[in-house]
């Protein structure tokens, strides 16, 4: 297959600037479940279940989101994903204004729905790109959670209190609005057209069962579950533990803070580091600093323990997840995209929800150092083989 590259890098525009709006979703929600739940939530030990029905939600939508794209291409898609989260975020504020719980969760959900389509855009950048191009493809588009991780704060603050007496109920219409003006641009998408059906000339390809069958699949599958996985089970518990060991609930809003600009941020420079070293080392390199990151915090409980160890998780996940990424886009033939992603993406996000729900629980239990003792062993599973591999690529 010939890339065009007009294409390709038309393509690369138009989602980063699509993950900006979409990905905006995760940090509005994020940031206010816990705080509506207090208000709403029948039962304390329910505050947090708005932030886990978006988990749920996005790992239970992407299979669906696999099959649809499938049915009517990514642009169709991605359209109706933002449909979706207009419905959302309107279903949300609907049930803050009406004091219903269930409904609020129920907007939650469905968000989550939304962004298993927008945790595609990803893959989407390298369907009409090629060998490093393609590497280069996904953490441009990766770039767009940095604007996102921006944007999503800032739409929290400025509507807040836009509508008098229900607080919070503005953001999540600002959430849909968001969505709204994602449509257009999610329409400029160029040359993703539905892969051929079953009965056309080779249009099956493997069954789902013999690609994941396949060791490098299995692979990068894995470094994904892991490197996204174990972020996500350290920085659920971070904020909790900054404020048991005395530090401010400010310290630790600016921890996380920090640790998001790390997620995005190195993404100028994955890319290229891919293409000169190899997906695979990039990756290894992510892990070992998620493993430093615990190295760190098992370090002390200071101010400063916490933020590095954040900032470290953060640059990991970003190698780690952005190489295992261009690791599975190098698994499968064009007509195997669908169920190959769709696969990957309820295999990592149904494992980021697990995460979420864990996480808490054993803070509880066992402490922050518990917590950070877990992540070495998930590490070195991965990492050996993964390092086995890079050195065989050489």
């Amino acid at each position: 297959m010939t890339t065009d590259l007009a294409t390709a890098r038309r393509n690369t525009r138009v989602l980063m600037a699509a993950q900006a709006l979409g990905g905006a979703t995760g940090p509005i929600v994020i940031s206010l479940g816990g705080l509506v739940g207090q208000g709403l939530s029948p039962d304390p030990a329910l505050v947090t279940l708005p932030v886990s029905a978006f988990n749920l939600g996005l790992a239970v939508g992407t299979l669906p989101a696999a099959f649809v794209m499938r049915r009517l291409g990514r642009r169709s898609g991605y359209v109706l994903g933002a449909f979706i989260a207009m419905a959302s975020g309107l279903t949300a504020a609907l049930g803050i204004a009406l004091a219903g719980f269930a409904l609020f969760c129920l907007g939650t959900f469905a968000a989550g729905l939304s962004s298993a389509y927008v945790q595609t855009y990803r893959f989407a950048a390298t369907d009409a790109a090629e060998g490093a191009l393609r590497d280069k493809a996904i953490a441009r588009v990766m770039l767009g959670g940095l604007a996102a991780a921006i944007i999503g704060p800032q739409i929290v603050i400025w509507t807040r209190d836009a509508l008098p007496g229900v607080p919070f109920a503005g953001s999540f219409l600002g959430l849909s609005l968001l969505a709204l003006i994602a449509i257009p641009i999610l329409l400029q998408l160029r040359g993703t057209k539905p892969p051929p059906r079953h009965g056309s000339a080779g249009a099956g390809g493997r069954s789902l069962r013999q690609i994941l069958a396949t060791p490098r699949y299995l692979l990068a599958v894995t470094t994904g579950i892991v490197s996204y996985g174990l972020m996500t089970f350290v920085m659920t518990a971070a904020p909790i533990a900054m404020v048991g060991h005395g530090h401010s609930v400010g310290h630790a809003a600016l921890g996380i803070q920090w640790h998001v600009l790390a997620m995005f941020g190195p993404s100028f420079v994955t890319g290229h580091l891919m293409a000169r070293f190899g997906k695979e080392r990039v990756a290894a390199v992510g892990l070992f600093l998620i493993a430093s990151a615990s190295v760190v915090a098992l370090g002390g409980f200071d101010l400063g323990h916490f933020w590095i160890s954040l900032v470290l998780l953060g640059i990991g996940w970003n190698f780690g997840f952005i190489g295992a990424t261009a690791m599975v886009a190098d698994c499968h033939a064009p007509e195997e995209r669908a169920k190959v992603q769709g696969a990957n993406d309820f295999l990592v996000f149904g494992t980021v929800a697990t995460a979420s729900f864990f996480s808490g629980s054993l803070l509880h239990a066992s402490g922050w150092e518990a917590i950070n003792w877990l992540v070495f062993p998930a590490v070195a599973l991965v990492l050996v083989p993964l390092v086995w591999r890079a050195a065989r690529r050489r």
